[in-house]
């Protein structure tokens, strides 16, 4: 997918990651007219439309009638229905699309089946920080796809962020327990920090700036060095950093972070199980 020879790009769903998505492309130059959105909502389409200049549809067979890639980009509880009204439109197409999901949980043997069977398919698990072109997205590439449709997928979900392949699709329940859901983990850990802060003495401005900025700096620190060689340069012998080194690893730190991510992990195959039934 280059710009001197663009593919059609169908998005289902406009909601924010799709619009992340799509402000990602365009500002890397991906011409506004090969990217189609559709969704029910007008007000939705009518803003991407202004904002990306793209084109938009509230007919969903009218918007899969030219697309090569369709990126599902619909909440997981509605995605079945979605699947099975479009395979109605897919067997009137004289062209294999790709499809690509960007919805969390729902296996790609499932969203194939609904769709009719014998798609090209690759299930991607992004997380929010897509939302500010900060995304770590793994995707998953059935047997369907060829190399020139990966690096289509590739580069779409690069738009937000960086990208790593997996090769098998339950590896993905890993990938939700770590960057799916590790937003959330430093959120947390930064809102703890906060209240410490404010429990240390300081006022609620000063607390909050300090643990956002720390957090910000650190993970930008991070990004091309060594984590544990860092570590070891802040923390001098016998020093302050040391003292909270030391009371996190008595207290098993990594214990709790391998734990609490087993449980992530066996909530995403839990989930992915609910999502496969059939709706009757």
């Amino acid at each position: 997918m280059t710009n001197n020879s663009p593919v059609t790009l169908c998005f289902i769903g406009a909601g924010n990651m799709a619009s992340s998505l799509i402000g990602g492309l365009v500002s890397n130059r991906y011409p506004g007219q090969k990217i189609i959105a559709h969704d029910l909502d007008k007000t939705k389409l009518q803003h991407l439309q202004d904002t990306f200049s793209i084109r938009t549809e509230m007919d969903s067979a009218a918007a899969v009638a030219e697309a090569d890639i369709i990126i599902l980009a619909v909440k997981p509880q509605v995605m079945q229905l979605v699947c099975k009204s479009l395979a109605q439109s897919l067997e009137n197409l004289q062209h294999k699309p790709l499809f690509i999901s960007i919805a969390a949980g729902i296996r790609e043997t499932d969203i194939n089946r609904w769709l009719g069977g014998g798609n090209a398919g690759v299930r991607c698990m992004p997380n929010t920080p897509a939302l500010v072109n900060l995304g770590a997205s793994a995707l998953f590439a059935n047997s369907a796809v060829s190399q020139t449709q990966k690096q289509h997928a590739e580069q779409i979900l690069q738009s937000a962020g960086i990208t790593v392949w997996v090769e098998g699709e339950t590896q993905l329940d890993a990938v939700t327990a770590i960057s799916g859901s590790g937003p959330a983990y430093f959120f947390l850990f930064i809102e703890a920090l906060q209240n410490a802060a404010i429990e240390l003495g300081l006022d609620t401005d000063t607390a909050a700036r300090l643990a956002r900025q720390t957090a910000l700096g650190a993970a930008t620190m991070a990004m091309d060095k060594d984590v544990t060689i860092l570590r070891q340069q802040v923390t001098s012998k016998g020093g302050t950093t040391q003292q909270a080194i030391a009371s996190f690893q008595q207290n098993d730190l990594q214990k709790l972070v391998t734990q609490a991510t087993q449980a992530a992990a066996t909530r995403s195959v839990e989930l992915a199980d609910e999502l496969a039934a059939d709706n009757t």
